[in-house]
């Protein structure tokens, strides 16, 4: 309809024109009705099968294309589709969601390769720190050391960083097959009260050595049955504590809770350390990333805890948040599947 009315303004534009123009010449009514008809039919005529086939379905055609492109139909039925009776309108506002959405792929293939770029420098510096300690002993012991004592000291640290080479590598390799799906969740039912019993006496060592107190505080002496992988989910706890000892204070506690919320099971881990600036809790679960950097690289660790927690947790189908203030401490918490045949009611 607004196609016709375009040509119609047009047309009529012209044919006043041309009347006006044979008027002035010979001054007549009578031609001037006559050539003001003859040329607005013909103006009318030849607009209209000019505008309609090399304009107008044209605009179609590419309203089609960008409309069933972004259905994410395939480009040879992109044109199948019928049409509303305004493309013209309908192709700016899609071109203008096509924009917003160019913009935005645009917006995450940068943020992309902004993580590239940090996750590649911070690899490049987890290698090279144990890399040039392991060479710098290994070269004192070359060039001919005659203290036994200083050697075996030598030989310990260098087998120490070894040990840590061995842990990013191992960790890396975990959480590439995390992301790929290469790593099998094995379902079964277990006691989570029980499996948080045996990680914490597995943390004996560590507890001491960080002077950190670890508790849980088991409500009742029911078990907490739930579906899950049991070597997965103590790995989760395992990351847990641990990255609750590194960022802990000295003398301080980290407790370990169990909440039941209708089908599910939440754990939380909450240490009483130094806390996290909220700014950087979005970013908590990257592979490598460090809100601490010198502190950080002084406590050790690969840097890959809590990404790895996130993807064995995602496999399960489950989530994980972190709630913190600083200078009062953190508290992670995630969800497991509630056993349905044996749901607890001690809470």
């Amino acid at each position: 309809m607004k196609l016709r009315v375009l040509v119609f303004i047009n047309a009529l534009a012209v044919a006043l024109s041309l009347g006006i123009f044979n008027y002035y010449f010979q001054s007549n009514w009578f031609n001037l009705l006559i050539t003001f008809s003859i040329t607005l039919v013909i103006s009318f005529i030849v607009f209209y099968y000019l505008i309609e086939r090399y304009v107008y379905s044209k605009i179609i055609l590419i309203y089609k294309l960008i409309h069933n492109l972004k259905l994410g139909k395939d480009l040879k039925d992109a044109l199948g589709e019928h049409v509303s009776d305004d493309p013209i309108n309908d192709v700016e506002y899609e071109v203008k969601e096509w924009a917003k959405d160019k913009k935005k792929e645009i917006d995450a293939l940068k943020k992309q390769e902004q993580f590239r770029r940090e996750f590649l420098s911070n690899i490049s510096h987890e290698f090279k720190t144990p890399l040039f300690a392991i060479q710098g002993y290994i070269d004192a012991l070359l060039d001919g050391m005659d203290d036994p004592e200083l050697s075996r000291q030598f030989l310990e640290k260098a087998s120490k960083n070894i040990d840590r080479l061995s842990v990013l590598i191992s960790d890396l390799d975990s959480i590439s097959k995390l992301e790929r799906g290469e790593i099998v969740v094995k379902y079964e039912r277990f006691d989570l009260s029980l499996l948080i019993h045996e990680v914490i006496e597995s943390m004996d060592l560590k507890e001491k050595k960080y002077q950190i107190q670890l508790t849980y505080r088991d409500k009742s002496s029911s078990p907490v049955w739930v579906w899950a992988d049991v070597e997965k989910i103590r790995q989760v706890l395992v990351n847990l504590i641990d990255n609750a000892f590194k960022y802990g204070r000295l003398n301080g506690k980290t407790t370990i809770n169990t909440f039941e919320l209708h089908n599910q099971i939440l754990v939380e881990v909450t240490d009483d350390g130094n806390g996290i600036d909220e700014k950087y809790l979005p970013r908590l679960f990257e592979r490598f990333y460090r809100t601490d950097e010198s502190r950080s690289r002084q406590i050790g660790g690969s840097g890959l805890g809590l990404a790895i927690v996130k993807h064995l947790l995602e496999a399960h189908e489950q989530t994980i948040n972190v709630r913190s203030t600083v200078g009062i401490g953190s508290t992670f918490g995630f969800t497991l599947q509630m056993d349905a045949e044996n749901k607890s009611t001690h809470y």
